[in-house]
């Protein structure tokens, strides 16, 4: 497989996971560099090429998550974007769907992304294609000339989006538009809806677009500058892009549709807790992922990340595939207070990493998850990220004091338990409203605990929850970064096909589906993968007549009785997913083709086992008063075949494991602990 690297860019930290050919494993966390997120990925291959780790002609896979295309849309960096449009059709960006989020805000934010494109942005042309697909007006091109020149002669546009009423039907006038835009402005970026997100909904549809289209600029600068800086230390292999989906592709193709790189770094994540439940036969799970400041809540059934069709960035609409991915303002840096009711409140303000937890000792005063968890013992103030940082465990207790313990009249121990099971109940809440509303009973699952505080949490979330146990991957603090090397190739199209399922015509679906296939042959082709050994999967997405979303059928065989199967099937999931469902006519809205390489030889991990320690410290455990002299041990001392009785602290520089009394740890042949209550008698 010869030597692969992937490098994860967070907010806080850049993880790198470099694997060799002969397998040894090796992981790395660098500061990231706000000003340049790229900086950091550099200088970490770099520094393994100077020091020998690697040669640069070995490296085969060199795989990346980035958050750049996100940020730009929060922190609205974007490109000065124009929108060219259907005569009549100028507002759509800004009408929107007439929603408030906040009903009851006394300043209400905007509730459509004008700052893509004000009006002076948006460019109407006359021409009209109705919603079969026909040609009501022929487009005018002088008219189309002059609005394209006028965007960016006039106003200064680097990037237009075009989205042309129902081109999603009929695509020629799109097409036509993007020529003319390419022919007179080669600099200017473009972003057909046609190719986007070629479904109905003019809003959404044209939010897609424009979105796209504001991002592809900066994001084509960011992997050139990648590119060319690999290229100048003799790598040759292209660089690979992880999506939203969770699968990856070459940065050629992610030039192509940037707004697919949405959820590029938490999509990752995700498949690294799916990799470890697959590898440990546990293919039904939540994954967790607890970083400094959120966390990331994913399901995973048989073995696979769930996928929504549409997501928001920042309160607004962006319709791509992606892994279906909650995110809450909870994690280690989690300030707690006091609310206005007088009752304790846990995020979801952070205290970041400058100045971070009180414990940090760098001028941060508010007391955090973080400070909570060095007062009841979880984490050793001199070992903590591998002794990178050393904790004021005073500083700590003396903030939770002054904001918590003293307020509310208890102990800095008991508000430190507390603040834990607040933050837990909060966790637990919010993976009980993601599967419940799926139709899923959460009791039925494992927990795939990921992240810096993921293993810390992992036990009591169990006991919130009800389910069986939780699984902590081997390095949990780099799972993104891991989850990179275990991404299959991955790219997926969709064609709008409004029709009703009992009027179907299997040979319509078929001939439309083979063109899909052959769209999708042509971008895994581009990212090197030969032919016929892709999987492929085919699905529809239907609804009843009258319903306005839709779910995701599975097509299997393509017969005869496929419209029956496929109506049989969606009001079976219907039923499980809403409770209800009535006999009554359904329709295909859109046909999808997905198509998969998974790596031949995924990424497996061993470390050299360490010495059995005779550490213990006091450790305050949830549900107690005081506190229990418990044994420390290092993760690398866990073996396979040997239980390892709780009360117990697990560490590893990337994070700590907390095993209450009553449980148990297990490792597994990968090194993955599983966390268990034992059983009365055992």
């Amino acid at each position: 497989m010869g030597s692969v690297i992937a490098v994860d860019i967070g907010g806080t930290f850049t993880d790198i996971v470099y694997s060799s050919s002969e397998g040894v494993l090796k992981r790395l966390k660098r500061p990231s560099t706000q000003s340049d997120p790229s900086a950091a990925l550099l200088a970490a291959v770099e520094g393994l090429i100077a020091e020998g780790e690697v040669a640069a002609d070995e490296i085969t896979v060199l795989a990346h998550g980035t958050t750049v295309a996100t940020n730009a849309m929060i922190e609205r960096t974007g490109a000065k974007t124009g929108v060219v449009t259907t005569e009549g059709f100028r507002d759509v960006l800004e009408i929107g769907r007439q929603g408030r989020q906040d009903l009851y805000a006394t300043s209400p934010t905007p509730q459509t992304p004008v700052f893509l494109a004000p009006r002076a942005r948006r460019q109407e042309v006359p021409e009209r294609i109705d919603a079969a697909g026909n040609i009501l007006k022929p487009l005018d091109e002088a008219a189309a000339i002059a609005a394209i020149d006028r965007l960016v002669e006039e106003q200064g546009c680097e990037a237009i989006a075009v989205a042309l009423l129902f081109s999603f039907a009929n695509p020629v006038h799109e097409r036509w538009i993007g020529a003319l835009i390419a022919e007179r402005h080669p600099g200017v970026a473009v972003s057909l809806s046609c190719e986007v997100d070629p479904t109905f909904r003019e809003y959404e549809r044209t939010c897609a677009t424009a979105f796209d289209a504001y991002v592809k600029p900066m994001l084509a600068q960011y992997l050139h500058r990648i590119e060319d800086a690999l290229g100048g230390l003799g790598l040759q292999v292209p660089l690979q892009v992880i999506h939203s989906r969770g699968g990856l592709c070459s940065s050629d193709v992610a030039r192509r549709r940037p707004v697919r790189l949405v959820l590029s770094g938490p999509a990752a994540g995700v498949i690294a807790g799916a990799q470890t439940g697959r590898d440990n036969g546990r293919k039904d799970l939540v994954t967790i992922d607890i970083g400094g400041t959120s966390s990331d809540i994913a399901l995973v059934a048989d073995g696979v990340p769930l996928i929504r069709n549409e997501g928001t960035i920042a309160g607004f609409p962006v319709r791509v595939p992606m892994a279906d991915i909650h995110v809450i303002g909870a994690g280690g840096g989690s300030i707690a207070y006091i609310d206005a009711g007088g009752a304790l409140a846990v995020g979801p303000r952070s205290a970041g990493a400058e100045p971070g937890p009180a414990c940090y000792g760098r001028g941060g005063s508010e007391p955090t998850v973080t400070d909570a968890s060095v007062v009841l013992g979880y984490l050793d103030p001199e070992t903590y990220g591998g002794g990178s940082l050393a904790l004021d465990a005073e500083l700590a207790r003396a903030s939770i004091a002054e904001k918590i313990a003293n307020p509310l009249g208890v102990s800095v121990e008991q508000a430190a338990l507390g603040i834990h099971r607040v933050l837990n109940t909060q966790m637990a809440s919010a993976i009980r409203l993601m599967s419940v509303n799926r139709g899923i009973d959460p009791r039925k699952l494992s927990l795939c605990a990921l992240g810096g505080a993921g293993p810390l949490h992992a036990a009591q979330l169990v006991d919130e929850l009800g389910v069986a146990e939780a699984l902590v991957p081997p390095w949990p603090g780099v799972g993104s970064a891991l989850g990179l090397l275990s991404a299959p190739v991955e790219h997926e199209m969709l064609q709008a096909q409004p029709i009703l399922l009992h009027e179907a015509c299997v040979d319509t679906i078929k001939a439309t589906l083979a063109d899909l296939d052959r769209d999708v042959s042509a971008l895994m082709a581009l990212d090197r993968v030969p032919e016929g050994a892709a999987e492929i999967r085919h699905s529809a997405d239907i609804c009843f007549v009258g319903q306005a979303y839709t779910l995701q059928i599975p097509v299997d065989r393509i017969d005869a009785d496929l419209p029956d199967r496929l109506y049989e099937v969606f009001v079976a999931q219907h039923r499980e997913t809403y409770g209800h469902a009535a006999r009554q006519p359904a329709r295909i809205v859109n046909l999808r083709s997905v198509h998969s390489h998974a790596p031949a030889n995924p990424i497996r991990i061993s470390n050299a086992a360490a010495a059995e320690s005779d550490r213990r410290r006091d450790v305050i455990f949830p549900g107690e008063t005081t506190a229990t002299s418990t044994p420390i041990i290092d993760r690398t001392a866990c073996e396979p075949g040997r239980p390892r009785p709780g009360p117990l602290m697990i560490e590893q520089d990337d994070t700590t494991t907390l095993v209450p009394p009553g449980w148990t740890a297990d490792t597994m042949t990968d090194g993955t602990l599983v966390l268990s209550k034992r059983q009365e008698g055992a």
